[in-house]
């Protein structure tokens, strides 16, 4: 078997708090004194039999959200995400961030972004990874707050912002709310990628699709259990954001055998594997790919085939896509 943080790839789905490393959130949290949960003081990620709800995740998240509060704070998680990614294969980058969170403490939403913007690109300067961001909003937010993330977004489309997405618990929004933000960020030729099909059944996951335009789905695992939606999915070439260690948690399967890669992938649906939030679930990119060999027993050449889909989904320029198909093939088939 070859060695997987060797195999390149693309990274799809990671979240800017949920990127972060342990260490770095309690150091955060001891420079503002603020108080940890003891799982994040602990760096504990085993979550027992998955009987946790989403507001369990909730409140760690936001807890190490709240840590993050200045310019060099953001500039150091960024940077930290793009060399975990780069040690574990990653050639490109697509870091999800809902600047709402940190306009308050960043002088507002645009300054929020371009200091986002200029972290990524010294993170790439040093790391050699190629890193870009997709402005995200929950699925909670107003129509009027959507649209003034997705102009942000399409203000800065193709220079370093690739796309518009919508995160958070599902359960608590609607397509139909978020079609015009949607509609501004498709104008400006950014990818709309919601998290859907997570908790919601297979009919979200649609709706995404035909109402947003949604060109890839977070997470979207109940789609698999619905042959209609998984052949629309494969007629339209959605791709699927599948985090593996997302789900067991919190009880949206039991076991990580169920995870829908190979029912996907049977239909014709690409997917592509991402780590999600580490900080949480206590994963980052190659263990993702570790799973999906060791519990569903994909050799390498299914692997090096998800690596290609990763690429193919993502926004990378042609030239970089092109390379990295190519280190893929070498991968694969080393002379």
């Amino acid at each position: 078997m070859r060695e997987l943080r060797t195999l390149p790839k693309a990274h799809l789905h990671l979240h800017l708090t949920g990127s972060a490393r342990p260490r770095t959130v309690q150091e955060l949290a001891r420079k503002y004194g603020i108080s940890l949960p003891t799982e994040l003081v602990d760096n504990k990620s085993d979550w027992g039999e998955g009987s946790q709800d989403w507001s369990y995740f909730q409140r760690r998240y936001d807890a190490a959200r709240n840590t993050i509060r200045s310019a060099e704070d953001l500039r150091r998680i960024i940077r930290e995400a793009a060399e975990d990614d780069a040690a574990d294969g990653s050639r490109w980058l697509e870091l999800q961030i809902d600047p709402t969170s940190y306009a308050r403490h960043l002088n507002g939403l645009e300054p929020a972004v371009e200091i986002m913007l200029a972290a990524c690109q010294d993170a790439a300067q040093v790391t050699g990874i190629g890193i870009v961001l997709v402005l995200a909003v929950s699925w909670t937010a107003s129509p009027t707050c959507a649209e003034d993330v997705a102009r942000v977004a399409a203000r800065h489309a193709h220079r370093g912002i690739v796309g518009f997405g919508i995160s958070n618990d599902e359960r608590l929004g609607d397509p139909d709310t978020f079609v015009p933000a949607s509609q501004i960020a498709r104008n400006a030729g950014l990818l709309v990628v919601p998290h859907a099909g997570f908790y919601t059944d297979h009919r979200h996951v649609r709706r995404c699709v035909e109402l947003l335009g949604a060109r890839r789905i977070g997470h979207g695992i109940t789609a698999a259990m619905n042959p209609g939606t998984l052949d629309f999915l494969r007629r339209k070439e959605i791709t699927m954001e599948i985090c593996p260690t997302s789900y067991v948690p919190l009880g949206v399967l039991p076991t990580l055998a169920q995870i829908p890669v190979i029912a996907f992938q049977r239909a014709g649906v690409p997917v592509a594997l991402g780590a999600d939030d580490p900080l949480i679930f206590g994963t980052r990119l190659t263990g993702q790919y570790d799973i999906v060999r060791d519990v569903h027993g994909l050799c390498d050449g299914a692997l090096a085939d998800l690596a290609r889909q990763s690429v193919r989904a993502s926004a990378a320029p042609a030239e970089v896509a092109a390379q990295l198909l190519t280190d893929i093939d070498k991968w694969i088939r080393p002379s």
